[in-house]
């Protein structure tokens, strides 16, 4: 049963609308003031919070201004209740975060639609999917729900393909998003110097070749298999429905994605400031974490020095370095991580 918070002043309102809830089968809790009211809120927890702007003690803003900076309470949905219908409330209170707002005297047709919109959308954003295909085609499945376009696809080829074989290649035109179902993926440009450099490698459950689609430009880089895969083609077509045509499709999609996004800018980051050391000893971090946490990390010089943003000399020597501080132990293609707490202290003081 879903609970839901109800912070009205008003005695005979805040019956009124917890016995509409109530007989809705809702859990409903309330507060009288906004004091009371926010500290409700830290003790039950609910799943959603209804709230009367004008109240003593404090108003209906400054209980979402102090539950927005509560990492825990800052994504329930808040539903603002008032008298007024003034623009300017309206706008103020959007402006704080809240979800929606309904104008008192509330419909009962009105409040209960308002009260399971926002809740069936949190659901939405907060339910956590499987890294691979099958956790897509969920996410697809409960996407749909939100009235997306009818020219929306949703039925998505997969191609088996072996180790380091092409996906796709530098300036070629996007037609497709990749997800990987199983194995891995590196993406690579050559640099002015004719070296190789590896922009990204990606495993299960991840996406790539979507920022070209983002920005309708050729690929930047080129995409080759690392270990045998599994991929799931996802037409830019519906990768940009996915991402344009409902807000809170939207919101949940680049859930899926920001981890990636934010791998890269850390490593853009490093590669430009950090010293050699601390680069191997964050690449090979970052492997162990995309290899389900494994301590063996099979990878050939070339692959991991590109990774780094070194040559295979420099890297080697680092290597070996590490070797000798005992981090890691080292089996022809294969880095046995010893100490990842020591390689954790390298990446952010060397």
């Amino acid at each position: 049963m879903k609970k839901i918070l109800l912070i009205e002043d008003n005695l005979e309102m805040r019956e009124n609308i917890g016995e509409i809830l109530t007989l809705a089968d809702y859990n409903v809790v309330t507060a009288e003031n906004g004091k009371i009211g926010v500290e409700m809120a830290k003790k039950e927890k609910p799943n959603l919070i209804l709230c009367d702007i004008m109240m003593p003690e404090l108003d209906g803003y400054g209980v979402l201004h102090i539950l927005s900076k509560d990492t825990e309470l800052g994504s329930i949905p808040f539903i603002f209740l008032t008298a007024k219908a003034e623009k300017a409330d309206l706008r103020k209170g959007m402006n704080l975060g809240a979800d929606d707002y309904l104008t008192k005297p509330v419909e009962e047709a009105e409040l209960l639609n308002a009260v399971e919109s926002r809740l069936k959308r949190y659901d939405f954003f907060r339910k956590g999917y499987t890294k691979d295909l099958a956790g897509f085609v969920e996410f697809i499945a409960e996407a749909k729900k939100f009235n997306l376009p009818d020219s929306f696809v949703a039925d998505y080829k997969v191609r088996k393909l072996l180790k380091k074989s092409n996906v796709y290649n530098q300036q070629d035109m996007p037609t497709y998003v990749y997800l990987i179902n199983s194995g891995k993926v590196k993406t690579w440009k050559i640099n002015p110097e004719g070296k190789e450099f590896i922009t990204g490698i990606y495993g299960k459950g991840e996406f790539f070749g979507y920022l070209s689609v983002l920005e309708g430009t050729e690929y930047s880089d080129s995409a080759t298999v690392l270990e045998d895969a599994e991929i799931a083609l996802v037409p830019q077509s519906d990768f940009l429905t996915l991402i344009y045509s409902n807000r809170v499709v939207s919101a949940r999609f680049v859930k899926m994605l920001a981890d990636d996004i934010a791998e890269k800018e850390e490593r853009l980051l490093a590669l430009a400031y950090n010293s050699v050391r601390a680069r191997s000893a964050s690449a090979i971090l970052q492997l162990k974490a995309k290899n389900n946490d494994s301590d063996l990390i099979r990878i050939s010089r070339d692959d991991l020095a590109n990774v780094v943003g070194t040559s295979t000399e420099s890297l080697i020597r680092t290597l070996s370095e590490f070797k000798a501080d005992k981090l890691i132990e080292i089996d022809g293609r294969v880095v046995k991580i010893l100490d990842p707490h020591g390689l954790e202290k390298v990446r952010k003081f060397s």
